[in-house]
C-alpha cells in the first residue's frame, strides 16, 4: 500500500517537472525566435538599402539637372542613415564591424554636405564627382558581399542567434558562413580607407565609437561576477558568464540567469567594471508608484552605480513601467550625447533596464566655449508664435554628427510642445523636436 503511495506521488512528481522544463523551454524557444526574427528583419533590410543605395548614386551620376540632384543626395543620405541603423541592430557587439559603420557614416556626410548647399550655384566639383564615382562601385561591391551573405542564409537556414553564440564562446573554429561573411564585408571596407586616403569619403568621422573614454583599470571574471550579484541581487553561483571575442570593439563581460519566470541579462565592460546594459524581464504586478516616484528610484540607482551629475530629460510610462531618460550636465550646461536610459517597475521600484553606450562612447569633460550670442538674440531667431517657457545652454550633436553648443528653448505653439535648438555661436536654427502628447516631462531636478 505504502510503494504504491510512494510511486503515485513520484509519478505525479515526475510529470510536474516535466511539465515545467517543457514550460520553460516553450518560454526560451519564444524569446530566441523573437531575437532571430528582429535579427533576419534587420539583415535583409540592410542588404535591401545597400541594393538601392547603389541604385540612387548611379541615378545621380547620370542626371544633368542640379535642382533634381540635390533631392537625390538627401535620399542617399537617408538610405545610408537607415542602413547604418539596420547595421546597429545586428548582433555584432561581440565582433568589430565599425569599418562598414564608418564607412555608412561618412556617405552620409558627404551626400549631406551636398544635399544642404544650393548646387546650382555651387555645383558638384571635379573631386567631388569623383568620390561619388568611387562610392558607386564601393558600394556596389558591398551589395554583392551583401547578396552572398543573404543567398546562404536563405539557402541553408542559417541562424543568426549561432552568430551570436559561436562570438560569445569565442568558436574560432566554428564554420559560420554569416561570420566569414560579414568579416569578408569588413575587410573589403578597409581597403577602401587604405585606396581613398586623403579623399573627403573616407576621412575619419567626428564620431568615436572606440570607447575610450572608459576610467580604470581591467576586472577579472570574478569582480565582473561580483558586480553582477549585486546589481541582480541574486546569489554568484546563479549566474552565467561568458567573454567577448577576440578584437571586440567593446572587450566586455556577459551575465545571464533565470530564476522561474525572472530573467537576467547585463553586459559590464572588461575595462573599468561599467554597467553598459541591464535587461530585466519579469511580470509586472499593478502599478504601485508614480511616474515621478519611479524617475526618483531611476536616479538614485545611477548614483549608486557611479553616474554623477545626471539630469532627468524625458520620462514615459508603458505597461507599468516607466522609461526614463537622462543626460550628464557640465557646468551648469546640458550634454545630450551622454545619455543613459533607465526603466523601473512602477509595481516595486525594481530598475529592469539600463542603457549607457552612448553615454560610455561620448563621455568626458569638455572645453566648452563661451556663446557668440546672448540669449536674448537666440531667442529672436525662434519662431514668433512659439510661447517659450523654458530656456538653456545644451550640447547636442548637429546632422553631421558634430558636437554644437545651442540654445535650448522649451516651448508650445497650437497645444504641441517643441524643443528648439539654435546654435550659440552663429544662430542656426540646428534642430527642432516635436514632443509627442502622451509624453510626460518633468524638468525639475528629482528630490
Amino acid at each position: 500500500m505504502i510503494r504504491s503511495v510512494l510511486i503515485g506521488v513520484l509519478a505525479v512528481a515526475l510529470a510536474g517537472t516535466a511539465f515545467w522544463g517543457y514550460k520553460e523551454h516553450q518560454e526560451k524557444n519564444a524569446v530566441l525566435l523573437q531575437a532571430e526574427n528582429t535579427y533576419q528583419r534587420s539583415f535583409h533590410e540592410l542588404s535591401y538599402r545597400m541594393d538601392k543605395l547603389h541604385d540612387k548614386i548611379g541615378t545621380a551620376l547620370a542626371m544633368n539637372d542640379d535642382s533634381s540632384l540635390s533631392p537625390q543626395m538627401t535620399d542617399i543620405w537617408r538610405l545610408s542613415s537607415e542602413a547604418l541603423s539596420n547595421v546597429g541592430q545586428l548582433p555584432l557587439s561581440l565582433m568589430p564591424f565599425n569599418k562598414t559603420e564608418g564607412f555608412l557614416a561618412n556617405v552620409g556626410n558627404f551626400t549631406y554636405k551636398t544635399a544642404v548647399r544650393d548646387l546650382n550655384k555651387e555645383p558638384l566639383n571635379d573631386g567631388e564627382t569623383k568620390t561619388l564615382q568611387k562610392l558607386y562601385k564601393q558600394s556596389g561591391e558591398i551589395t554583392n558581399e551583401l547578396r552572398d551573405v543573404q543567398h546562404a542564409i536563405l539557402d541553408h537556414n542559417l541562424r543568426w542567434m549561432d552568430v551570436q553564440l559561436a562570438l560569445a564562446t569565442q568558436d574560432e573554429q566554428a564554420d559560420n558562413a554569416i561570420i566569414d561573411g560579414l568579416k569578408t564585408v569588413e575587410k573589403k571596407v578597409n581597403s577602401y580607407a587604405n585606396e581613398d586616403n586623403g579623399s573627403p569619403l573616407m576621412e575619419n568621422t567626428k564620431k568615436d565609437h572606440s570607447f575610450k573614454n572608459l576610467s580604470g583599470g581591467n576586472v577579472s571574471q570574478k569582480k565582473a561576477l561580483q558586480s553582477g550579484s549585486k546589481l541582480f541581487d541574486i546569489a554568484p553561483d546563479a549566474i552565467t558568464v561568458t567573454k567577448s571575442g577576440k578584437g571586440a570593439t567593446l572587450p566586455i563581460y556577459s551575465l545571464s540567469y533565470q530564476k522561474g519566470d525572472k530573467r537576467g541579462f547585463l553586459e559590464i565592460s572588461k575595462k573599468g567594471g561599467h554597467p553598459v546594459s541591464l535587461i530585466v524581464s519579469r511580470p509586472i504586478s499593478e502599478k504601485k508608484l508614480s511616474l515621478h516616484d519611479g524617475g526618483n528610484k531611476a536616479l538614485a540607482f545611477l548614483k549608486n552605480t557611479g553616474f554623477d551629475n545626471m539630469q532627468l530629460f524625458q520620462s514615459q510610462e508603458y505597461d507599468h513601467t516607466g522609461v526614463y531618460s537622462f543626460l550628464y550636465e557640465q557646468d551648469g550646461v546640458k550634454i545630450y550625447p551622454d545619455t543613459v536610459n533607465v526603466k523601473v517597475a512602477l509595481d516595486n521600484g525594481d530598475i529592469t533596464g539600463l542603457t549607457a553606450q552612448e553615454y560610455y562612447m561620448n563621455h568626458t569633460q569638455r572645453d566648452l566655449p563661451e556663446p557668440k550670442l546672448s540669449k536674448e538674440e537666440a531667442k529672436e531667431k525662434v519662431n514668433r508664435g512659439v510661447d517659450i517657457q523654458e530656456q538653456s545652454l545644451a550640447v547636442i550633436d548637429n546632422d553631421l554628427g558634430e558636437e554644437v553648443l545651442t540654445y535650448e528653448f522649451l516651448g508650445t505653439m497650437n497645444n504641441v510642445t517643441y524643443r528648439i535648438y539654435i546654435n550659440a555661436m552663429d544662430g542656426r536654427e540646428e534642430k527642432v523636436e516635436n514632443l509627442s502628447a502622451n509624453e510626460e516631462n518633468y524638468a525639475a531636478n528629482l528630490s
